[in-house]
């Protein structure tokens, strides 16, 4: 019988892996059909499920187009890769920033130019609250089709590529079914670690032959 795996990739959380920690290069150029392959190794490589909040249009079109490119390479190289949609939502949070510079200018044991100071408290205080883009639906939706899936029996193995420890319900539902759940991310995910068959931490030269010739 054959081993099937599929992969579940949390794309907001394996991008800023690879960004933040790996500083990897030519990001958009990495070939998901050669990670894939090389992640499952000699198992039956069945399906690699992408999930990422979807950027909208209006107000954001150079992003919307990045969005829309990297999305047509993907499904491009090979037909068992799939993406898969979540919400991008718009919330506006305190800065913190901004509310410990007013703090500090106020409790300054020293005179600075009044200009200068002024200046300094009217920046902090436009800058009070920032909007930031928070998705919505993607760990959700991933969640609940690695154990629908499982459920399905439609893998053998599962890989999730996160270090989000938010995932280790729906990891230990999975293993509950009798699948394997190996984890693969440039972060380690101490919590995720503890729940799956075995985790994989990713370095820069590990990809050095998963780009698109």
């Amino acid at each position: 019988m054959s081993d099937r795996a599929v992969i579940f990739l949390d794309g907001n959380n394996w991008y800023h892996g690879l960004r933040d920690r790996l500083k990897l290069p030519r990001l958009l150029e990495l070939d998901y059909a050669a990670i894939s392959k090389k992640l499952v190794g000699p198992r039956e490589w069945i399906g690699t499920r992408y999930y990422i909040g979807q950027v909208q249009q209006q107000g954001r079109t150079k992003l919307y187009d990045e969005q829309r490119r990297f999305l047509a390479h993907l499904t491009a190289a090979d037909d068992r890769i799939s993406y898969h949609l979540g919400r991008l939502e718009q919330h506006t949070v305190p800065n913190a920033a901004a509310r410990e510079l007013i703090q500090y200018l106020k409790e300054l044991p020293f005179r600075i130019d009044p200009t200068v100071f002024r200046d300094l408290m009217a920046l902090a205080r436009t800058h009070l609250r920032v909007t930031l883009m928070v998705e919505k639906a993607v760990d959700v939706h991933l969640a609940v089709d690695m154990v629908a899936m499982a459920e399905r029996d439609e893998y053998d193995a599962a890989y999730l590529l996160s270090a989000d420890g938010d995932f280790t319900p729906a990891v230990e539902a999975v293993r509950f079914l009798n699948k394997k759940v190996y984890a693969a991310s440039p972060r380690f995910g101490a919590q995720l670690a503890t729940v799956v068959s075995s985790y994989l931490r990713l370095e820069y030269d590990w990809f050095s032959d998963c780009y698109r010739r």
